[in-house]
């Protein structure tokens, strides 16, 4: 039986106008101007608003070439449901208003049959924001390539648990048709969070950890969260 995500976010974060909605994502990807490249096999772009994120996010997914990747892994934090662990998606297809996304039930089934995850239902799934706001990209970047979507949301988990969901997914990064659309504004910036001047401190933190990233140094960005209290929203669920 199809049970369909809808596009919950749609008319209030970005628009619900299917025309409008591709011509703003067209524009933005040729605004970017960047190469397409099968060496790119991930991606970390944001998830808030497309008035406020939009245009940036065009800079990661600009540079998917579609031509061989089948799908796509997408993750992303809870900002809603509390969990220590990640969960599946229950839907068997994720809706926008430019096209469908139907979710690969087969490797639902083999991340579920490791009893490391948790399920997540239609309530949960279509409140959170940070997974949808990818979706109508990867509908326009993928279009006209069969492709299917793996959504993970991805819970406040510590240490052990990343190294362990990192083992889980080891084997689908090493094969090359599969892609990773990962969520994440790494920090919530503005006088509507914080202070000038605590701004300009969560800047300095934010590219250090994104030095960490860039090396794999996964042990130094934990403890540099722990230190500082820097959200990264890709790692806990944030407000």
């Amino acid at each position: 039986m199809e049970r369909i995500r809808r596009a919950s976010h749609a008319g209030s974060w970005y628009t619900d106008n299917p025309k409008k909605l591709a011509e703003e994502l067209d524009g933005w990807i040729t605004a970017a101007g960047l190469p397409k490249s099968s060496d790119v096999r991930g991606v970390i772009a944001p998830h808030a608003g497309y008035s406020y994120s939009g245009r940036a996010a065009a800079y990661a997914f600009g540079n998917i070439d579609p031509t061989n990747i089948s799908r796509v892994f997408l993750l992303g934090p809870s900002h809603h449901y509390y969990t220590p662990k990640c969960a599946l998606s229950t839907a068997t297809v994720y809706k926008t208003p430019i096209g469908d996304l139907p979710i690969d039930l087969e490797v639902i089934e083999e991340l579920k049959a490791t009893g490391k995850f948790e399920l997540m239902n239609l309530r949960v799934d279509e409140a959170e924001h940070s997974m949808e706001m990818h979706l109508p990209y990867l509908v326009k970047v993928f279009e006209g390539h069969p492709v299917k979507v793996v959504p993970i949301l991805v819970g406040a988990l510590g240490a052990e648990n990343e190294a362990m969901y990192g083992k889980l997914l080891a084997k689908y990064i090493d094969d090359p048709q599969n892609f990773f659309s990962v969520s994440s504004d790494f920090c919530h910036w503005g006088s509507r969070y914080v202070g000038f001047s605590l701004s300009v401190f969560i800047n300095i933190i934010l590219l250090f950890s994104i030095n960490l990233i860039f090396v794999a140094n996964a042990q130094d960005v934990f403890a540099c969260i722990l230190a500082t209290s820097f959200s990264i929203p890709a790692n806990y669920p944030t407000p």
